[in-house]
């Protein structure tokens, strides 16, 4: 089974609707490609076992997707190497975020991208954390349509590589 690591600052809103939207975009394909999908953090706020932020998961609801508080705790991905050697692939949510990724030796000789680097665009996917409800949406609407650009990509890439 191939791994997409998906990563941001903390890991409690961005990276997380990226992994439950791409798991759904996944099992809509009616399983077409065996695929587990993870995220971490690699900020200086990153901790382990942080839940999602309330944001992520009300307007996760308006795709249809309830997640709950415990389904996916946070992971610092500087304490926790393993999950980033395991990736066939890691997508970030911005250039800074690939560059510290850049900087664990256990992302040697794995892509990495940032998402929007991975659809053919520049340009970061910026944290909403702090910010207005329509500001999380609209993250979630970029993550979302930076997803469906790039799923048939996505799955050619974690099947070539390794």
């Amino acid at each position: 089974m191939k791994t997409v690591l998906f990563v941001c600052h903390a890991n409690t809103c961005r990276s997380v609707m990226a992994q439950v939207l791409l798991e759904k975009m996944l099992a809509e394909r009616n399983g077409r490609a065996r695929v587990r999908v993870r995220s971490g953090g690699v900020g200086h706020t990153a901790r382990d076992g942080m839940i999602p932020s309330l944001d992520a998961r009300l307007l996760l609801r308006e795709d249809g997707i309830h997640l709950t508080e415990t389904a996916i705790l946070s992971t610092d991905l500087r304490r926790h190497p393993e999950v980033v050697a395991a990736a066939d692939l890691i997508l970030t949510m911005t250039a800074r975020q690939k560059l510290e990724l850049a900087a664990l030796p256990e992302s040697d000789g794995r892509p990495v991208f940032t998402l929007k680097e991975f659809v053919g665009e520049d340009g970061d996917i910026a944290d909403p954390v702090g910010q207005d409800e329509d500001t999380h949406r609209a993250c979630r609407d970029e993550i979302k349509r930076c997803l469906e650009l790039s799923l048939d990509r996505l799955l050619v890439t974690i099947a070539l590589d390794r």
